[in-house]
């Protein structure tokens, strides 16, 4: 078996793999299940620091994207899709397959968004009935400052869509206090939870634009409106996956007594940029650092598969590289969830300094020395 150290799916902890083998009832028919799903929807609400309610669904993080952009998309309708990353730009493709017309704003790609420029384009520009945000783009390691590009957007009277899946219980969400109408999480990532749910955080504006829209939703999977009534009828519009929600609520369970969850994920990645640099290996954004995956460029004369395979194989420890633009050329280590541990990382710091040695890279540091060095720095400091 390999250490997961990949920015999504994470490693899973024993209670959380002992929860999905709870025996199961028919969640048809069982009202205790609805009781149970929908204290585990609040609890995902009060962990993001909203009263909004929450859906879980039955799919993978990306079904909580399209599930958004289905439910509010019109045909006709003018979506602003805020890119500066491979996933921020795929946002268009779910507006334009319902219909919408997407209105793409590109930027710089090496840098978190500049949300003065955008205040700048949205004064002369700002017709949309939403906008969406990636908060971190896992693809290149970007992280975007919600808490001021939400509220921005909101003197507008603009729909906010924030992909989190990535970030969330990594980096502080504050749902209400950043304004965000749909909050997209997903069970892979941070969670800690294996992959196969979506979880979708609606405000009451949200929800009345799905309301009052003329058109119908052309999805029923995708479509947020079939849970309107779920809880007063006992009724869900398909079967939920039990044994997966019983899995995710023991992860969100431990999120819940994890009080230092932030500040841990911030320590881990701090010394690891840090590691990376003082290695003289270069970090591939020049700004925008997410607490949950650092992204670092291949080394001259260095196949991202090379290492890759090297760490599998001889040490039994998955990283990542990624895909789109960006394929071989970067590798990215995810520091999110269960796996953001001190030992995690000193055992994958370890195994990379070696692979790159063997490689033939010059490294600066012992990287697993001088991660723990960082590591007690932030704690004498802390």
């Amino acid at each position: 078996m390999y250490k997961i150290m990949t920015p999504g799916p994470t490693q899973v902890l024993e209670n959380v793999r002992r929860a999905r083998s709870l025996e199961c009832t028919n969640p048809d028919l069982d009202a205790d299940f609805v009781e149970f799903y929908k204290e585990t929807c609040k609890l995902i609400s009060s962990l993001l620091h909203t009263k909004n309610e929450t859906l879980i669904l039955d799919g993978e993080g990306i079904l909580g994207l399209e599930a958004a952009c289905a439910s509010l998309t019109e045909p006709g309708d003018k979506a602003l899709v805020l890119d500066n990353g491979i996933y921020g730009k795929g946002f268009a493709d779910f507006v334009s397959i319902y219909q919408g017309i997407p209105e793409i704003y590109h930027a710089d790609y090496e840098h978190t968004l500049d949300v003065n420029a955008l205040a700048k384009f949205l004064e002369a520009h700002h017709d949309f009935k939403y906008a969406t945000v990636v908060h971190c783009d896992t693809p290149s390691g970007m992280l975007n400052d919600i808490s001021r590009i939400c509220p921005l957007l909101k003197q507008y009277g603009i729909l906010t869509v924030v992909d989190s899946v990535s970030a969330m219980f990594g980096e502080l969400v504050d749902a209400d206090a950043f304004q965000i109408d749909l909050l997209c999480g997903g069970s892979q990532k941070a969670v800690s939870a294996p992959p196969g749910l979506a979880f979708v955080v609606i405000s009451d504006a949200a929800k009345k634009a799905i309301k009052d829209r003329k058109a119908p939703i052309a999805s029923f999977y995708a479509n947020l409106k079939l849970f309107e009534n779920y809880y007063q009828d006992k009724w869900f519009p398909y079967t939920m996956p039990i044994s997966d929600i019983y899995g995710l609520r023991a992860a969100l369970d431990n999120i819940a007594a994890d009080c230092e969850i932030l500040k841990r994920h911030f320590i881990i990645a701090d010394s690891t940029r840090k590691t990376l640099q003082a290695a003289g290996l270069k970090l591939h954004q020049k700004s925008g650092f997410s607490n949950t995956v650092t992204v670092f460029d291949v080394p001259k004369n260095v196949r991202t598969e090379w290492v890759l395979d090297k760490m599998k194989q001889e040490y039994s420890i998955m990283l990542a590289g990624s895909f789109d633009e960006l394929a071989g050329k970067v590798i990215r280590i995810g520091h999110m969830g269960t796996n953001a541990t001190v030992s995690n990382m000193i055992e994958t710091f370890k195994a990379l300094d070696h692979v790159l040695r063997q490689l033939g890279v010059q490294l600066h540091v012992p990287m697993d020395e001088y991660f723990l060095k960082m590591i007690n720095q932030s704690s004498a400091l802390s």
